[in-house]
């Protein structure tokens, strides 16, 4: 069996995988990807944050995803029953990147990987690991490739890129479900041409539907529109036919989408997600680290993916170079910890969300501009900035906000 030799093995080649192996690669180390798909391959995701544009430039990928001409987008807009509100990154708490992209996946992932063998980094796709052997910090992975061939692998470390795939937890069965309820999200893109260029299409569109039901609008520089609904299993159930007709059948019960999207044109029949908060055991272990949503994937409401998915990536990789380089490396304080408080951060917010805190401090009739900017750095990605209140208690602040903003509405219907 042919056996090659690396220093490090990246799993993956979507942005955890190509951010990770372009910086270890810049630090003189080889390196290769194997990716199980074959590129461009459709996926989610496809609203990034302005956090996540320090990672890929890092990395060295904006010159090259900048000539797709993508999206480019300025902030979040949420509807509910008429009501809108804006949030715009260039009003942050926290310096750094204030735009970022709306991407169709495919062409983006593609471009990254791209980027990244043009810098000498290998990427094998249609490869799949089907096993993994530890020998203290050194490794020799077996991997498949379409045809049947298998192949060996010898590394100092192994970065897990994988997403979906999560190939290390479940190679050893490392996967635990995550504390979030189960949720399901129906979509598909559409031919948007009644959009309005008044509004649009600088940023996502969250639209409040009912309660804990949500609809997401991304709108790609093509003309193109990504459409979501997200919710419980059980909202779905209700509805009958085939998924497509479920979704026009949503669309057109909901007052912000009803004429914008009648009798538009489907690209693609509706997918279908769910179930997909899941976390794992650990995140690190003698010769490998998880990256990205092989570590938790929590829920779309807030583009978090991409996001975690890089800054994870930019940081285990900083780590790994160390490790290789000879230096001891606090694993729990400097990557758990560290990936933790961004991962908990977009939790606290998630669960706001569905329970309908962050409904009633977005949609407050008063808004206070300097706590708007706060919050508005963690819709941007910036979720480690501990100088800011509303990511340093995250637990308890929305919680706080929301029973001021409700005794305040309060006394003004007694007045």
């Amino acid at each position: 069996m042919y056996r090659e030799k690396v220093d490090v093995l990246v799993i993956g080649a979507g942005p955890a995988g190509t951010v990770a192996a372009s910086i270890v690669n810049k630090a003189g180390f080889n390196v290769k990807i194997v990716e199980k798909e074959k590129f461009p391959r459709f996926v989610i995701g496809e609203s990034l944050l302005p956090r996540c544009m320090e990672a890929l430039d890092e990395a060295g990928f904006i010159d090259a995803v900048k000539e797709n001409r993508f999206q480019e987008k300025s902030g979040a807009k949420f509807v509910k029953n008429g009501k809108i509100c804006d949030y715009f990154f260039a009003d942050q708490f926290t310096p750094g990147w204030n735009w970022t992209w709306q991407v169709t996946r495919a062409d983006f992932d593609k471009t990254l990987a791209d980027t990244v063998e043009k810098m000498g980094v290998p990427v094998c796709y249609e490869n799949t690991v089907t096993g993994i052997v530890f020998n203290g910090t050194n490794s020799v992975t077996t991997v498949e490739d379409i045809n049947g061939n298998k192949s060996e692998i010898e590394a100092r470390f192994i970065i897990d890129g994988s997403g979906y795939g999560k190939v290390i937890p479940r190679l050893f069965n490392m996967d635990r479900p995550s504390h979030l309820p189960p949720r399901k999200a129906l979509f598909t893109h559409v031919v948007d041409l009644r959009r309005s260029m008044v509004d649009e299409p600088n940023r996502i569109t969250i639209v409040v539907h009912k309660p804990e039901v949500w609809v997401w609008v991304i709108p790609f520089a093509t003309g193109i529109t990504s459409v979501g609904f997200v919710g419980a299993p059980e909202f779905f159930s209700q509805y009958q036919g085939s998924d497509e007709q479920v979704l026009r059948e949503l669309m057109s019960l909901e007052p912000y989408l009803a004429d914008r999207l009648k009798d538009v044109e489907f690209l693609f029949d509706p997918k279908v997600l769910q179930s997909w908060s899941t976390t794992t055991d650990k995140f690190y272990g003698d010769g490998f680290v998880l990256t990205g949503n092989v570590t938790e994937f929590l829920d779309p409401v807030f583009s978090s993916g991409v996001t975690l998915a890089t800054v994870s990536s930019q940081v285990a990789a900083h780590l790994v170079i160390r490790t290789l380089n000879g230096e001891t490396v606090d694993w729990e304080q400097e990557y758990t910890k560290t990936l933790m408080q961004g991962v908990d951060t977009f939790r606290s917010y998630i669960l706001a969300w569905y329970d309908g805190t962050l409904e009633s401090i977005f949609f407050a009739e008063k808004q206070n501009h300097e706590i708007k900017k706060m919050i508005c750095s963690v819709l941007a990605g910036y979720v480690w900035d501990l100088n800011n209140p509303f990511v340093k208690d995250h637990a308890v602040a929305l919680k706080k906000l929301a029973r001021t903003i409700g005794l305040e509405v309060l006394a003004n219907e007694e007045m």
